[in-house]
């Protein structure tokens, strides 16, 4: 199914695009990366519930991090950002994250820490390009890839905007996050969110969620963090809004995560009616030059 990014109107429902005549209100995660504490008890809970097998764990000399991203055997990575700078003029540092005195010249430390996962984009290139049908939309509105029907092409890893999608190398298969959509049905919540001990993942209706991350904002301003913002929570922006979001404290290049993300399948309507226009006119030329051949036999 093509996505209808180019459409106008009222938000949309991605559920009931995708074909569920009556869907649950979508559901999602809020990301509020203020109280992360990087204990990574989303990660473990991710991979027990999962089981998702051992990927590394192997610390790189760089970070304290030591799972170092989002792949096919991570569904959920906690990112260790150190930040060693003086505060910029009329802003405050978080009083949670200030850390230690750095380096000589060179301001405080400060922590950041943001459990990053499937953004389960409204308008998902990875649905479009999927030619097996491994990737679908759920009934909760999340996007789900079948292991079992995956063959292993590999056309959804370029296609996220995100970079979240990841083959597995013992057989080529994609695998990211499912928002846990086997608790879902039963009614639970994703083990992640269950699982983390600051309630620094909220998951629940994504309207609601979206309500509730506009006031943290407000609050985090009023108490002197002005870096606080919110990414993926727009329902306009490049790929529709995401259902997983996020509360920010710096830039999003700062926790590797793109600035202005887009449907990598935006042009696809547009390069079908180019490619079919040449098609026909291709066809148009062949059918004239055996016209002009059959004449010349006369």
């Amino acid at each position: 199914m093509t996505n209808r990014h180019l459409l106008s109107g009222p938000e949309p429902d991605p559920a009931r695009d995708a074909g569920h005549a009556d869907p649950p209100p979508r559901v999602g995660f809020f990301t509020d990366t203020s109280v992360c504490i990087g204990c990574k008890a989303c990660e473990v809970a991710c991979k027990e519930w999962n089981a998702l097998p051992e990927d590394g764990l192997s610390l790189t000399g760089m970070s304290y991090d030591n799972t170092q991203g989002l792949g096919a055997s991570t569904w959920r990575h906690v990112a260790f950002i150190e930040q060693s700078a003086p505060a910029p003029e009329g802003r405050t540092r978080l009083p949670l994250l200030d850390g230690e005195p750095g380096p000589a010249g060179a301001g405080e430390l400060r922590w950041l820490m943001s459990s990053d996962v499937c953004k389960h984009c409204t308008h998902a290139a990875c649905l479009d390009v999927c030619p097996t049908g491994s990737l679908f939309r759920t009934e909760f509105g999340t996007v789900v890839v079948q292991d079992d029907i995956c063959n292993g092409c590999g056309y959804c890893v370029p296609a996220c905007p995100y970079g979240v999608i990841e083959q597995r190398p013992s057989d080529g298969r994609a695998f990211k996050c499912t928002m846990c959509y086997d608790r879902l049905g039963a009614g639970q919540e994703p083990a992640c969110a269950k699982a983390c001990p600051t309630e620094s993942i909220r998951f629940g209706p994504l309207d609601e969620l979206r309500e509730r991350a506009a006031l943290r904002v407000d609050e985090l301003h009023e108490a002197g963090v002005a870096g606080a913002r919110l990414y993926g929570h727009e329902p306009d922006d490049g790929v529709g809004g995401d259902g997983a979001f996020f509360l920010l404290l710096d830039e999003p290049e700062v926790y590797g995560l793109p600035p202005a993300p887009v449907v990598t399948t935006r042009d696809l309507p547009t390069m079908w009616k180019h490619a079919g226009a040449a098609a026909l006119s291709l066809l148009g030329g062949v059918a004239l030059s055996f016209a002009v051949a059959a004449r010349g036999r006369r």
